[in-house]
């Protein structure tokens, strides 16, 4: 279901735990309020299971999928999520294996991948395996950090410079999922009519914990040079004050939720 640049996030495996922003509480209560069931979710794409924790919660069992074994080596257990190591397309047997049979499960999640997934297969897998009714799929994606008007600004040159080096489905993460193939019946109760919802994440980092974010990022992965010395100390100059000190970093988040 992944393209094979999606491959790139296992090298900076034990980075991704702390460098990617903390989900809200907030969107995994949302989420559970939309399915009248609570017995099988499947979170796919999972990395270290930030999402798949959360879901935890409000879920009998979580499966919790991704194609990089590193990624899973880091991943936090609870007795109800079974993590599982999957090719980038998964045949039909290996659906019903892994995940479970047709209209077996209450929630499917994407955290911040779908668009690295060959959504034609994937989607028809999401119809196949969710429960009808009432099943949902949920799938989320961020984009960029604000912190304060100097760094920002920063921020804008650096973003210009690595823009070119993503690849070509990360315009559907900059366009904040509004243009993402979706091919699902929008919840009513999710969205109000809106395409996509707006969330906000809110985290106190340090200049180092707000750079180690972009360093995680598919281009910077690729080409480290992209992250600059100069672009290093136009940050450390905007930032204000000593970089050992922690400042609020907001970002946006977007979830776009369905139905079959």
């Amino acid at each position: 279901m992944a393209t094979e640049r999606a491959f790139v996030f296992g090298s900076v495996a034990e980075d991704y735990v702390n460098a990617r922003p903390r989900y809200p509480p907030r969107l995994f209560s949302l989420l559970s309020s939309l399915t009248p069931k609570h017995q099988l979710a499947w979170d796919v794409g999972t990395g270290n299971g930030q999402a798949a924790l959360q879901i935890s919660e409000y879920y009998e069992r979580v499966i919790a999928t991704d194609i990089s074994e590193e990624q899973l080596q880091h991943a936090e257990t609870r007795p109800n999520i079974k993590y599982a190591l999957t090719p980038p397309v998964l045949t039909d047997d290996a659906l019903n294996s892994i995940v479970g049979p047709g209209g077996s499960v209450d929630l499917v999640t994407v955290a911040a991948a779908v668009h690295w997934f060959d959504l034609d297969t994937f989607y028809a897998q999401v119809k196949r395996v969710l429960r009808k009714p009432g099943g949902v799929i949920a799938v989320w994606v961020y984009t960029t950090p604000s912190v304060s008007p100097a760094v920002d600004e920063v921020f804008g040159r650096f973003f210009e410079r690595i823009l070119p080096f993503f690849d070509p489905c990360g315009r559907w993460v900059f366009e904040e999922y509004k243009t993402l193939p979706f091919p699902f019946l929008s919840h009513p109760a999710a969205a109000g009519g809106e395409s996509v919802i707006e969330l906000e994440i809110e985290e106190t980092r340090t200049l180092q914990e707000y750079l180690s974010f972009f360093r995680t990022w598919s281009a910077v992965v690729c080409d480290e040079g992209l992250l600059s010395d100069d672009f290093v100390r136009q940050f450390e100059a905007a930032w204000g004050q000593p970089p050992h000190h922690a400042r609020t970093v907001k970002v946006p988040l977007f979830l776009k939720v369905g139905m079959v």
